[in-house]
């Protein structure tokens, strides 16, 4: 959760703004209900020990829900859910202790609403990041001009998109090319460079010119078709899965270098050895190995000389 959750519920009860009320819900700060006044101290007008705010207003309405829902006090949770507005339906009125909890804190304080909020808050906007991220994207000399307009998030400047996952489509077989606009805008119908990471400014290895064939907006589990995507947005590619195996950069600028290829924590070193039961399915074997291998950007399979398939990942 975040304080901004609990200032909106309190802030109108105190009569402050809610940038107020998320200041006096963290640090030194104690109310005082007698003289219902706020203080910087945990002694009272009257030599009461006070709590923290935080405490007072955030940790024990908590723990008062998850204490009573746990101990089955129906009375006392009905009432605390009332004043939180939260409403159970249909089949959640009939569950009991964690799966109970589970539900209302799901209403209470959903995740997705304090990640969203978090990665708002603390996360720079493209065209800020980019300015002094530049360095660490681009293999290429910083006085280029896709460098350039990577620096600037420049939407009319040369297209520089770096792929960094393949994702399953409902077509068997393949793949939305997930990734990033760093510079310039992808269109449908653009005819665009597939660099893959092997490929060097002047040749012609790991290198296809095609177009793109349709551009999507990825939101969770639907797809949405658009005709143009800006830089600093996310999108998904269609028709370009058969160029690149994992990742790679693609650019409308002949004189582009690579955008770096993207390096992790962790390394692939459990192996795992795999097998047909049948071998008639080794066919099947080998296709479903390739798309793991296409979709996932840690696994790495292989072929020993004995014709064992290794499949290498970072945990079992």
């Amino acid at each position: 959760f975040t304080l901004s959750k609990f200032a909106d519920m309190y802030a109108s009860k105190f009569g402050v703004a809610k940038d107020r009320m998320v200041q006096k819900l963290w640090g030194d700060n104690f109310y005082d209900p007698k003289s219902k006044k706020w203080k910087k101290t945990s002694q009272g007008d009257d030599g009461s020990s006070l709590r923290r705010a935080f405490v007072q207003f955030i940790l024990d309405p908590i723990y008062k829900l998850f204490d009573s829902i746990m101990k089955d006090e129906t009375e006392k949770y009905n009432k605390m859910l009332k004043s939180l507005g939260i409403v159970l339906k249909g089949e959640e009125r009939d569950l009991r202790n964690k799966n109970l909890l589970k539900a209302v804190m799901r209403k209470f304080l959903p995740a997705s609403d304090a990640l969203l909020e978090m990665l708002v808050v603390h996360l720079p906007s493209p065209v800020k990041a980019q300015r002094y991220r530049v360095e660490n994207l681009y293999e290429g000399p910083m006085d280029d001009e896709c460098a350039e307009a990577i620096r600037s998030c420049n939407p009319d400047g040369p297209l520089m998109l770096y792929v960094s996952k393949m994702v399953p489509t409902t077509d068997k077989g393949r793949f939305y090319a997930f990734g990033r606009v760093f510079a310039g805008t992808v269109k449908t119908g653009q005819k665009v460079r597939i660099m893959g990471p092997n490929y060097q400014v002047g040749k012609k290895n790991d290198l296809f010119v095609k177009n793109i064939q349709r551009t999507v907006l990825m939101m969770g589990r639907y797809v949405e078709p658009v005709e143009d995507i800006p830089a600093g947005n996310t999108v998904g590619l269609v028709g370009v899965d058969q160029f690149l195996l994992k990742s790679g950069t693609i650019t409308t600028s002949e004189t582009a270098h690579n955008i770096r290829v993207m390096k992790f924590s962790v390394s692939p070193v459990v192996r795992v050895a795999v097998e047909c039961k049948h071998p008639s399915d080794l066919p099947k074997l080998v296709e479903g190995l390739k798309r793991l291998s296409k979709s996932d950007p840690m696994v790495q399979t292989t072929i020993e000389e004995s014709g064992e398939h290794i499949i290498a990942g970072a945990g079992e």
